[in-house]
Parts: C-alpha cells; structure tokens; sequence
C-alpha cells in the first residue's frame, strides 16, 4: 500500500470518528452514521463497521444487520460509475431487460458487480421516474433514456475515456 493511500485511509478513520462524536448520544444514531461512513468510504467494510459499532456501543451484529437489511447500504466497494438499469413496468415492456443484459454482457459481470478495474457497477431498479423516456438508465444520476441495445456500447465507451 502506497503511503498517500495510507495517509488517505488513515484521514477517512479520523473523519469516521469525528462522525460517531457528532452522533453518539442522539436517538436512532446508527443509521446516520452509517450514511456518512458510507459517503467517506464508498461502502462499509467490516472494519468501518466494527469502528461504528465500538464508538456507539452498538453490537456488531446490530450494525450489520441494519447495513444488510437496507438496499442503500453496501458491504462491498462501488464503481466510479454505478449503472441503474430501470426495469419499472413501463421501462420493462419497452425493453429495459434486453439493454440490462447487453451492459452485463459489455462489461462481462453479473447485477451488482463491479468491474475489476473499479469503473462500473451496475444494478437493476424498479422505478427512477422517468417512465416518458423507457426504456431508461442512469450513470451517476444522468439519465438516458427511448434506448436500445445498440446504444449501450457508445455510452458505456463515453465513460471509459
């Protein structure tokens, strides 16, 4: 491990503490906390976890359980790009799982993967409320919508570069 992501690393675990500070005491605390751990971290490994629970006195397996009983939650770290393929009713009929199969297939992982070079993760969502546009995807909240398959390859290379 290279010493500025040392420094880094070390810097998130102060912040983190600086956040259960703020919290500890207040009713209902976890689930903020996790939150911001989640923004300073990008996911919350067991070790975040472990800190979260000692600096609020909370049972690891209570955190845990909230950590994977909530969908926004990760336990795992997430692409520089997360890919929210729409598969709500309208988007559905007009085609929405054909353009989920063809990112998978481009970028040759599964629904919540991410890739090995840490650019994409791609996950399946019910609705982002942009049925006029089905079928419709979103790249980091921009939207792209009336797809088809063989749009997917131009956006997918657009964030590649």
């Amino acid at each position: 491990m290279s010493q500025a992501v040392k420094t880094e690393l070390e810097e998130n675990y102060q912040q983190l503490i600086e956040i259960i500070d703020k919290h500890k005491g207040e009713r209902g605390a976890l689930i903020p906390v996790l939150h911001e751990a989640q923004e300073l971290f990008g996911y919350l490994p067991l070790e975040v976890q472990e800190v979260i629970s000692d600096g609020l006195g909370v049972p690891l397996t209570e955190v845990y359980g909230v950590v994977t009983f909530y969908s926004q939650f990760s336990l795992t770290k997430k692409g520089e790009y997360k890919i929210d393929v729409c598969l709500g009713t309208a988007c559905y009929v007009r085609g929405s799982q054909a353009i989920l199969d063809r990112i998978l297939k481009e970028l040759d992982i599964g629904i919540g993967d991410t890739t090995e070079d840490g650019i994409f993760t791609v996950n399946a969502t019910r609705c982002i409320g942009a049925c006029g546009l089905a079928p419709v995807l979103m790249i980091n909240g921009e939207a792209y919508g009336r797809l088809v398959e063989d749009d997917i390859p131009g956006i997918i290379e657009k964030y590649k570069s």
